[in-house]
């Protein structure tokens, strides 16, 4: 059901590789691909040397790669119910709110990055189509001497009804793809919708190709936060717009002990009981403590030249989301 070139994106993304076949370039794709599976890309024997974080435990950059992707190989069957579980259904208004803050028009070309299960995507796709839709009804208005086969026409043309909007899922993670892929199927999403294997670190595509990007969720497991910060600015539009919905540093004493009570010895059960899988989720209870506070990160985005940076909290800061422009 996915558009032309979605189903062609995705045909290169189930060798579950990163590279594109000798000689073929795909439009908007960068050519020069890592020469190795995602998240293992060739680091210096001084960078390999050095030690980051997983969750509380210390391990190298290279290790760290592959250790997140076994968590979201190993979640993304239960993904979306253990958002549900986890955040008592709240994940889906800060998702919402983060569309509210974009504002998206239609025309605009997005970038959703750690997007596999397409949540954002289809609420993109959703909110440009809504806004498309009123704006063709104002035109009818204005010319009440159309035909009623030009009226039917234009409501029944798919690729229009976006308004020539566009959203790229990009995730490094083929099986969350693969859950993606069929929610879009399921939910009948097809139009101005495709989904490519990349690394938030290097993006496989060009400077300067998207209007918006997002990451929600996703950036606090990149190992290199400011590489794909670098990226982001790199992809977008002059004048494009950078939107992150993270987690964050809870700003209230009360609901901070309650958060963290919850965090620690209701989720990982959670994991254990719905999806058979208590390490993975105990690591991502610990990655979100070891995630930069608000303004730490606020300035993590300005060193990577994006200008009018602002972040909101959400839920007494347990979420925020921040904002800032490629000028």
């Amino acid at each position: 059901m996915a558009a032309p070139r979605s189903w062609v994106l995705w045909s290169f993304c189930c060798r579950g590789r990163s590279r594109l076949l000798p000689g073929c370039r795909l439009p908007g794709l960068r050519s020069s691909w890592p020469r190795g599976p995602l998240g293992a890309r060739p680091l210096s024997q001084e960078k390999r040397a050095t030690g980051t974080h997983f969750g509380f435990e210390t391990v190298s950059e290279e290790e760290k790669g592959g250790k997140v992707y076994q968590v979201f190989e190993s979640v993304a069957k239960k993904y979306d119910v253990m958002n549900d579980m986890m955040s008592l259904g709240i994940h889906r208004v800060w998702k919402d709110l983060l569309l509210w803050k974009m504002r998206p028009f239609p025309g605009t070309q997005l970038l959703d990055v750690a997007g596999g299960t397409g949540d954002i995507a289809f609420r993109f796709l959703n909110y440009v189509q809504a806004q498309h839709q009123r704006k063709e009804k104002r035109q009818l208005r204005a010319q009440q001497n159309l035909s009623w086969e030009e009226i039917a026409k234009k409501y029944q043309n798919e690729e229009d009804s976006l308004g020539g909007s566009h959203v790229m899922v990009c995730d490094i993670n083929k099986e969350m793809l693969k859950i993606g892929k069929q929610k879009a199927r399921a939910q009948g999403y097809k139009a101005g919708l495709a989904w490519v294997l990349g690394d938030a670190e290097e993006l496989p595509f060009d400077d300067d190709k998207f209007d918006v990007y997002t990451i929600a969720f996703g950036i606090r497991n990149v190992t290199h936060i400011d590489r794909a910060l670098q990226e982001a600015h790199r992809v977008l539009k002059p004048g494009g717009r950078f939107l992150c919905l993270e987690f964050s540093q809870v700003n209230n004493p009360l609901v901070s002990r309650l958060y963290d009570v919850y965090s620690f010895q209701v989720i990982p059960v959670l994991g254990e009981v719905i999806a058979g899988d208590w390490k993975s989720y105990q690591y991502l209870v610990e990655s979100i403590r070891q995630f930069p506070s608000q303004e730490e990160f606020k300035e993590m985005i300005e060193d990577a030249g994006f200008q009018k940076v602002t972040y909101e909290n959400l839920t007494s800061g347990i979420v925020a989301i921040h904002s800032g422009f490629k000028l």
